[in-house]
């Protein structure tokens, strides 16, 4: 007769997984790494994720909905949109500049597997077009039009993906942008 697993024991073996993979990134982490920081048997492993894709797309739905928390509380007192793109931009900034960042989990995995269509890369692709999407309504909102929109997309990666030491500098232009369009609409 087969053992039921403890409770929490896929919560664990996901918690053991996401620290690896954020860490060291979906391709380098072996399955067995997983099964022995989450101090599980590899049987029990595969009952809750059949493959590492399963895994790895479990762990990107994790990194969304911690990150869907994160943003709900960013914005939870800005009143307008501008307000709300500003604290949008600076909780991104507080992010990048925090001990053991290591970049955006979906930004990190799209660029591990480029051009892969498997369930984490459209996890990935999904939350990102989100994203993108929730930040063109703020600045739609704000006044601003599609091309300030791509711009401030463009800063936003580059706040992933560049030095910490230059995060203000981001939060600065952006905060810039958001102004110039206010004056412009002022009568």
């Amino acid at each position: 007769m087969a053992r039921t697993p403890a409770p929490g024991t896929r919560d664990t073996i996901l918690t053991a997984a996401a620290g690896l993979f954020y860490e060291y990134g979906v391709r380098a982490v072996g399955m067995a790494q997983v099964v022995e920081v989450a101090g599980c048997g590899k049987n029990l492993l595969y009952k809750h994720f059949p493959s590492k894709a399963d895994l790895a797309a479990a762990y990107l739905t994790l990194a969304r909905r911690e990150r869907e928390r994160t943003v709900k509380e960013a914005l939870r007192w800005a009143g307008t949109p501008a307000d709300s793109l500003l604290a949008l931009v600076n909780e991104i900034a507080d992010s990048v500049t925090r001990p053991g960042y290591r970049g955006c989990a979906f930004r990190n995995y799209l660029t591990e597997f480029p051009g892969e269509t498997d369930e984490p890369a459209q996890v990935a692709l999904t939350f990102l077009a989100d994203a993108r999407a929730q930040m063109d309504r703020l600045v739609i909102g704000a006044g601003g039009d599609d091309l300030l929109a791509d711009r401030i997309w463009l800063i936003v990666n580059g706040l992933h993906t560049g030095p910490p030491a230059q995060a203000q500098v981001a939060v600065d232009w952006i905060k810039d942008m958001i102004s110039s369009v206010r004056v412009t609409e002022a009568p």
